[in-house]
């Protein structure tokens, strides 16, 4: 029991470890798990790990968890497979996952054959469960580089489409391995074997969707039910093709994946949300508890043989895909080479790679069972290779191609309404890019009355990421009338932007209990809540810009006529528009503040055109 709590207890500290260092949570976890495992047995009095999956499960019992636990990882890939992103892509992500794919799967296999003396099948396997990137090891690199907009886009949709694609690949090559057994004197079994596979994962996943969307869709399902009701038909559905023909599983998993997140229905968009905390847990068990299987005695096979193979795979064969898929594209060779360079293996290659290993060890195949040991560390190998190597110097690397995008200025703000729209002119009359996003069409079309960039959409649907220009936003406003819908938008762009990039009005509670501490990220670092600074805003010209030589002389103006105007926007030479917050930083060339009265404010409080101190009537 205790090393089992400690598997879940670790996995989550890599969780936050990585947040905090900014990297892939797959490199804590990995190195957690070589820690307690073989590493441990270098410094154990009696040699032994501080914890061992195999002493955790028993048996079969740990295949079954891998194998049911990589069925629902692959779900999760399957469902972020939307066939409409792919007819739209363009045509360098189209070639990334067709002629990409086909180098990594015959280069990665050739050179395996000849570097590490495995038999054709198993590094032709090999080569196929390298091809998997997925978004849990680009998706956080891109955040910390901040890539241009080209390389951006390229790598998020290679990362995201590639994940499901190459377990397919992974999976069929598996297949293709166990159909063989009888050898070439039985090619009618090989392809009989091959082709209920592929049957019965296909049946099996797309009856599994359509049971689902079916209960859905006629409201037979309770919604506090739906998310766990998901889980257990996707384990069930693995289960079930698992009886129908071994492996079949993993393909019925990413099949009925694939099939609900191409259809037409509303309430699914709400099980897409426990999809990240079932695949948090996971990954987090999964990379521990594996990593922590391999002895050390595997790692010392390797020898100087597999370093030439993982240098071959990072420095030729992924920059041949990569130039191959983009030739005639409009990516100049700086994008290019950077791009060839960030290319970090993730959790599916590792599961796929465990599950398969512990099959092929049991030498139920003709595969070499001391072939079959190699997999796993090599594969490890080129995960923790790639995702260090390529993820710490990523920043570096695209700074010395210039490839990284100018630290984005623009403002996006929850919201179209009268207070947004007031606010959204205040900031682009000061040349700040702003856009307004919103569900009402009323709204959205006053705004693009007054000449605002809009987007009507909902801020917190899985498709806004792909609907916004995120290369022009720094930051996020929350600005409607509803405090709770605020939270959520701040929440949900967290992570992309940072938490001291989104901020919010203050609400109600909070703008009337003055015990009630006031949260950094509320905006003006003021409490007002949505009604009051509505009513602020219907005067006629309700915005004063009050110019500055010093900070000081600001200082002064603040404490002085603090009971009489809400400092809104901070500006100075040089520097950005500032929305006023807690975390407002000070300028030393401050030139202007923009702020608006408060209500029954005594006239002679706040400066007018007579005083000494400069200002504009905006």
């Amino acid at each position: 029991m205790l090393e089992l709590a400690s598997i879940f207890v670790l996995g989550i500290f890599a969780q936050w470890l990585a947040w905090k260092i900014k990297q892939p949570a797959i490199l804590p976890l990995i190195l957690i798990g070589l820690a307690i495992g073989p590493i441990a047995t270098l410094f154990t009095a009696d040699g032994s790990k501080l914890i061992d999956g195999d002493a955790i499960f028993s048996g079969d019992l740990l295949f079954s968890f891998v194998s049911i636990a990589v069925g629902v990882i692959l779900f999760e890939g399957g469902l972020t497979l939307n066939l409409k992103e792919i007819r739209s892509l363009a045509g360098t992500v189209r070639n990334l996952l067709i002629i990409g794919a086909l180098i990594t799967f015959i280069g990665g296999g050739v050179s395996a054959h000849f570097i590490m003396g495995l038999s054709w099948q198993m590094s032709f396997l090999f080569g196929a469960l390298i091809i998997v990137s997925g978004p849990t090891v680009v998706i956080p690199i891109l955040r910390n580089v901040r890539p241009n907009t080209n390389v951006n886009t390229v790598l998020k949709w290679e990362g995201i489409l590639i994940d499901p694609l190459g377990a397919l690949i992974a999976v069929l090559m598996y297949e293709f391995i166990l159909s063989s057994k009888h050898g070439v004197d039985y090619p009618m079994e090989v392809f009989q074997d091959f082709f209920i596979t592929i049957s019965a994962g296909i049946v099996s996943g797309g009856l599994g969707a359509f049971f689902l969307y079916s209960l859905i869709k006629n409201n037979a399902l309770p919604g506090y039910l739906q998310n766990v009701f998901t889980l257990a038909l996707v384990i069930f559905t693995f289960a079930i093709s698992e009886m129908i023909h071994a492996e079949a599983g993993l393909m019925a998993a990413t099949v009925m994946g694939i099939a609900l997140a191409n259809v037409k229905l509303e309430e699914l968009k709400k099980i897409l949300s426990f999809k990240e905390d079932i695949s948090v847990i996971l990954i987090s068990v999964l990379f521990i508890l594996l990593s922590s299987r391999i002895d050390i005695i595997q790692i010392e096979k390797l020898g100087w043989e597999s370093l030439i193979l993982f240098l071959i795979i990072i420095l030729i064969v992924r920059p041949i895909g990569v130039l191959l898929s983009t030739i005639g594209s409009h990516l100049n060779w700086r994008e290019i080479v950077f791009i060839s360079w960030i290319g970090p293996k993730g959790i599916v290659a590792a599961a796929v790679a465990s599950l398969f290993s512990l099959d092929l060890i049991k030498g139920d195949t003709h595969i070499d069972p001391k072939e079959a040991e190699l997999l796993l560390p090599l594969v490890f190998l080129i995960i923790v290779g790639t995702v260090v190597l390529q993820g710490s110097s990523a920043k570096y690397v695209a700074s010395l191609l210039g490839v990284k995008r100018a630290e984005p200025k623009g403002i996006l703000i929850v919201g179209a309404n009268e207070l947004a729209r007031k606010i959204a002119q205040v900031i682009k009359d000061h040349g700040t890019y702003v856009l307004l996003v919103d569900t009402s069409a009323p709204s959205i079309k006053e705004a693009k009355k007054a000449g605002l960039k809009t987007l009507q959409s909902n801020i917190l649907s899985d498709q806004i990421f792909d609907e916004i220009d995120l290369s022009k936003i720094g930051k996020l406003v929350a600005m409607t009338s509803n405090s709770g819908l605020n939270d959520l938008a701040c929440t949900w762009f967290e992570k992309e932007l940072g938490e001291t990039n989104v901020f919010r009005l203050a609400s109600k509670e909070e703008a009337d209990n003055t015990n009630l501490p006031l949260p950094k990220n509320v905006l003006f670092n003021a409490r007002v809540d949505f009604v009051t600074l509505v009513q602020l805003i219907r005067v006629k010209n309700p915005f004063s810009e009050i110019s500055f030589e010093s900070q000081s002389e600001y200082e002064g103006f603040r404490s002085k006529f603090a009971t009489g105007m809400i400092p809104l926007f901070l500006s100075g030479e040089g520097d950005e528009f500032q929305i006023i917050t807690g975390y407002t930083s000070k300028t030393d060339k401050l030139t202007s503040l923009v702020y608006v009265k408060k209500p029954n404010f005594d006239s002679e409080t706040v400066p007018d055109d007579d005083q000494d101190v400069e200002y504009i009537q905006s």
